[in-house]
C-alpha cells in the first residue's frame, strides 16, 4: 500500500459589507414657494405630485424631513443637484445629507 496523505482544502470566504446608507433630508425654510419645492422633489427624486406634497408638507409643519436614503455618493449627489436648482431660482432651499443609524 502506497503511504498518500489527503490534505484539505480551505475555501476563504470574502465577506462583502453593504455600503452604509445615508438620509436626504430637506430643511424648511420661509422663502421657496411649495409648489417650487415639490417640482425639485418629482424632478430629483422621481416623486409622483402626491408624494412630493406630503414630504414638503411634513418639512414645512417640522422643519425638516427625510425624503430619502441612498448610499452615500448618491445622497451627497442628490443633494447637492437640490440644492443647486433652488440655488439657480435665487431660494435657499437647502438639502442635506447624513448618515443612517
Amino acid at each position: 500500500m502506497a503511504n498518500t496523505t489527503a490534505t484539505p482544502k480551505t475555501r476563504v470566504r470574502i465577506k462583502t459589507e453593504r455600503p452604509r446608507l445615508h438620509k436626504v433630508i430637506l430643511v424648511n425654510d420661509d422663502f421657496t414657494p411649495r409648489e417650487f419645492v415639490v417640482t425639485v422633489l418629482k424632478a430629483e427624486f422621481r416623486m409622483t405630485e402626491d408624494q412630493a406634497h406630503k414630504v414638503m408638507i411634513t418639512a414645512h409643519q417640522r422643519g425638516v424631513c427625510v425624503v430619502a436614503v441612498f448610499t452615500k455618493d448618491v445622497a451627497e449627489t442628490k443633494a447637492t443637484r437640490a440644492t443647486d436648482a433652488g440655488r439657480a431660482k435665487g431660494y435657499p432651499l437647502l438639502f442635506t445629507t447624513e448618515p443612517e443609524e
